[in-house]
């Protein structure tokens, strides 16, 4: 796997952030276009939200994000608006799996140091991503690695493109 950089400005959120707060159920009734779907993310928190969101931004939260149901127009909200990845403590097993497979990019690290508007390098050497905070003095934050294999599917834009370019899992 080659080097990479992802940057980005920190948006930051709690703890147990869940799927309808990142886009309500009943917005997928009404559309499953990303394009559609990014002018609700995180309406129920904030209502300015979506609108403030930029190309690139990383979303920064607690513990245990993407909890509540199991529904992909939860990432598919994300990658409408754009969002470059999403750095957390931990993430809910169905969350993660659907990240992965739509092509979104997840990382698990300790955020606790991240404020509103940090600038963010998260930048790879291998499976180990590596998290810049700030500018120069800047400081590090260590990465749970993320595999080969998550890395070239996310890369691909998820399972299905990648299965479509490889063929196979292996």
């Amino acid at each position: 796997m080659s080097e990479r950089l992802v940057e980005g400005r920190a948006r930051v959120l709690g703890d147990d952030i869940n799927t309808d707060y990142l886009i309500s159920s009943s917005r997928k009734k009404e559309s499953l276009d990303p394009a559609v779907l990014r002018l609700y993310l995180l309406e129920d928190l904030d209502p300015a939200f979506a609108a403030s969101v930029r190309q690139g931004d990383i979303l920064v939260a607690g513990r245990n994000f993407g909890c509540g149901s199991a529904m992909e127009v939860a990432v598919t909200v994300l990658l409408g608006a754009g969002i470059g990845a999403v750095i957390a403590k931990s993430f809910s097993r169905t969350y993660w799996r659907n990240a992965i497979n739509n092509g979104l990019l997840v990382i698990v690290a300790d955020t606790s140091q991240i404020v509103e508007g940090d600038p963010l390098k998260l930048q790879f050497s291998g499976v180990q991503p590596e998290l810049q905070v700030g500018l120069a003095p800047s400081r590090r934050i260590a990465c749970e690695p993320v595999s080969d294999f998550m890395l070239a599917m996310q890369e691909a834009g998820g399972l299905v493109p990648y299965l479509r370019q490889h063929r196979t899992l292996a």
